[in-house]
């Protein structure tokens, strides 16, 4: 077999994640836990360890990790096949694993920090991997971002010397007044690496990594770090009212929702729909609901890397075009991979009895019997429609709509790529109810009215209503995104937040460097530092002379001078 360490890795990922996931299950029966600490050195009280925490929760996040990874490994064996940097390029997805493995199984704060610097290092490696301007400025931004989050981390760690240990396990449950300070730290860390509003811009210019990355990076690894660290740490989240974080993080559900339906790159209209799933998944952490929170972060997992899988076949297979204009009737040649992009789409949208609804509904139920007030309900409900309108959106432009690509296109599904589709598809569909009947002994019955139980159903009616509405060409003289262009510019840049992110932060100073640099480099400081100090030479230059070439009488009149002023001071 051609170039096989991609699929011995593969392999071996796969392995990994079965018994990972079979003790992740064998944990939660048994209700054990296994915390394995190494320690390198202590200084008076504190002790430097390596931490390594075996848990249900642990194992089943490192079964899904390493389950997906190794379907998008066994994938890159088929796309990056023509690249010729294919090996540099496996080792950085490994080494990305191996920085979320240690995430995910360090309880102390020390150990995490590998983990997460680990994964900035390597997401900005995998960024500029195509090496041009544009993967530059996204590398770049992503980057930046993300060290925000990285001092806070450390941060906390100074913070957390007050404990005399790192473990922050043992201290959830006390209830001290600087705590607030630790928990503040950690959200904004978290908030960072999962791109919640003010730090969202970075997530949807991360689309320049390959397309196997973007399904790694946006299903299980990078952006739900955030996610899990929080839940670690919900114990402690709960003892502070935190309604402001609550607020951004339905803000950026929303704002997500909104913006990729104005948007027409394949790649960022799932990149958004990412961002809008972790703006729930944070959203319900912090309403009091950890569980539900992991529970859609594993089942989203699953489905929306099958999404990516699917949308980097249909970008392959028509000559690296990522406009959904572009697409259309794929249907018939592209048969197996459509069929798995719409059941990962309506697993998006929560589609009864596939593995989103399960989380979702839920998510939902228990939203509606928390007591929150009618501005969380509605803006939740409305983000969830929008989720809907932008998954039958991208449907209708991929699927329904006319072939509207080049004439020389290569359409031809590959056995690497469909094989690595099977098993996402498989838990897609079994994945939600799988997972439910592990996690929940119970089953979970709510007793609502009966128009807030069919509330979801409605805005997945409209939802879908309005997704055809925006896909749908009319036959007008000027188009309705014209006749709202601003507003059509507003929604469609996430409220201007890359803007926000990037020259409102930088221009004032390069402004200010600039006049500086005109003003002193090339103004006074030129003349004076170099022009005045020339004419200064010239002028002595010539004073010298005029002494050299006259006569004796000048020394003499000096000399009777320094006589005469010596005689009088």
């Amino acid at each position: 077999m051609n170039f096989s360490i991609y699929v011995l890795s593969s392999f071996f990922l796969f392995i990994l994640g079965l018994i990972m996931f079979t003790l992740g299950i064998n944990f939660i029966y048994f209700d054990v836990i296994y915390i394995l600490d190494w320690e390198f050195f202590s200084l008076n009280s504190l002790m430097f360890t390596l931490t390594l925490i075996f848990d249900w929760m642990s194992m089943l996040f490192c079964g899904c990790v390493f389950f997906i990874s190794s379907m998008v490994v066994l994938y890159s064996h088929s796309y990056m096949s023509g690249d010729i940097n294919k090996v540099r390029f496996l080792y950085l997805v490994l080494m990305f694993i191996f920085s979320m493995f240690m995430l995910i199984m360090s309880p102390n704060l020390i150990s995490i920090l590998l983990g997460w610097d680990g994964l900035g290092l390597v997401s900005y490696c995998l960024v500029v991997y195509f090496q041009n301007y544009k993967s530059g400025s996204a590398g770049m931004l992503t980057i930046l971002t993300n060290r925000i989050g990285d001092a806070a981390i450390l941060l906390s760690i100074s913070w957390m010397i007050n404990f005399g240990s790192w473990h922050f396990f043992y201290y959830l449950f006390i209830m001290e007044n600087w705590l607030i300070y630790l928990i503040i730290l950690i959200i904004l860390a978290c908030f960072t690496k999962s791109a919640q509003i003010p730090f969202s811009s970075w997530l949807p210019a991360a689309m320049a990594a390959p397309t196997p990355v973007s399904a790694l990076v946006h299903s299980s690894t990078l952006v739900t770090a955030g996610v899990y660290l929080l839940i670690r740490f919900s114990d402690l989240l709960l003892m502070y009212n935190l309604n402001f974080f609550l607020i951004l993080s339905l803000m950026t559900m929303f704002m997500s929702g909104l913006g990729a339906n104005f948007e027409f790159d394949l790649k960022k209209i799932i990149a958004l729909s990412t961002l809008s799933q972790l703006g729930l998944m944070m959203t319900i952490l912090f309403m009091g609901y950890p569980l539900l929170s992991f529970f859609h972060l594993l089942t989203h997992a699953f489905f929306k890397a099958l999404l990516f899988l699917c949308a980097g076949l249909m970008i392959h297979v028509m000559n690296d075009t990522q406009d959904i204009r572009y697409m259309g009737g794929v249907t018939n040649q592209l048969p197996f991979t459509v069929t798995c992009f719409c059941i990962s789409n309506l697993s998006l949208c929560g589609f009864p009895y596939l593995s989103g609804f399960y989380s979702k509904d839920l998510i939902l139920e228990v939203m509606s019997f928390s007591g929150a007030n009618i501005f969380l309900y509605m803006i939740m409900y409305i983000s969830v429609g929008l989720t809907v309108s932008y998954s039958i959106r991208l449907i209708y432009y991929t699927m329904f709509t006319v072939n509207n690509s080049y004439s020389c296109q290569s359409y031809m599904e590959d056995k690497f790529m469909n094989f690595s589709m099977i098993f996402l598809v498989l838990f897609s569909i079994l994945g939600g109810s799988l997972i439910m009947w592990l996690m929940f002994h119970n089953p979970v019955f709510l007793i609502l009215p009966t128009f807030m139980k069919i509330m979801s159903f409605l805005m997945i009616i409209l939802g879908a209503f309005l997704g055809l509405e925006l896909s749908v060409f009319y036959y007008l003289p000027v188009s309705m995104f014209m006749l709202f262009y601003k507003h059509s510019f507003f929604f469609g840049s996430m409220w201007f937040m890359p803007s926000f992110s990037t020259y409102f932060l930088s221009s004032t100073f390069l402004k200010s460097s600039y006049n500086f640099n005109l003003n002193l480099e090339f103004g006074w400081g030129e003349y004076i530092f170099s022009k005045l100090s020339f004419f200064y030479v010239v002028v002595l230059s010539k004073l010298m002379q005029f002494f050299f070439y006259n006569n004796l009488k000048i020394y003499m009149i000096t000399f009777f001078l320094f006589i005469l002023m010596y005689l009088v001071f």
